[in-house]
């Protein structure tokens, strides 16, 4: 982008339109064209996305639509360990925000669960991560294998004081090595 404003600002509108949208399924459109622009590393985009995500005065700002809720499951279990690896080859990200403002929320806590390579659910692969102050948070795995009827998912488990928990799941789609997921909660009252 060098010195050239007008396309570091395009770049950056367009990064805003993916985290502002993306919620509302606009986000794949988007993120293409994101990526079409100059990339240096995934420190770099990682911190961007942090930046993006103080971002007040969006479309967005007079309220976020929440994330859609998913089944808990069978296999949950709390007092995962806190980390934000369990394995390798599939990156999960996003920001946790709120339904009213969509201001992020810090310190949210996010639990994750997932079947092993082999199919199988386990310790090795659960963990708590916190939400950076920004409300950024960045989670590492193994790509979720399919068993029986269900499709590749993550199940994920959200609390922050003052919202409501919201369990809900992520489904990657095969062939990727990375997905964005917002986690929108609802205000407790």
């Amino acid at each position: 982008m060098g010195n050239c404003p007008a396309v570091a600002w395009a770049a950056a509108l367009l990064t805003v339109c993916w985290l502002v949208l993306g919620p509302f399924g606009f986000g794949g459109l988007v993120c293409a064209a994101a990526r079409a622009a100059p990339s240096s590393s995934q420190e770099e985009d990682a911190a961007s996305l942090r930046r993006l995500a103080l971002v007040g005065e969006s479309p967005a700002a007079k309220g976020c639509k929440p994330t859609r809720p998913d089944a808990l499951g069978p296999f949950y279990k709390p007092d995962a360990p806190v980390r934000a690896k369990v394995g390798e080859g599939y990156v999960l990200s996003g920001v946790v925000r709120s339904a009213r403002d969509c201001s992020p929320l810090a310190g949210a806590r996010i639990e994750f669960w997932l079947a092993g390579p082999d199919g199988n659910y386990d310790d090795a692969h659960r963990a708590n991560v916190l939400a950076e102050q920004s409300g950024v948070y960045r989670f590492e795995s193994n790509f979720p294998p399919q068993y029986s009827f269900r499709p590749p998912h993550i199940h994920i488990r959200v609390a922050a004081a003052g919202f409501k928990t919201l369990v809900t799941q992520h489904y990657p789609v095969k062939g990727q090595v990375q997905g964005t997921m917002d986690l929108v909660l609802v205000p407790a009252s």
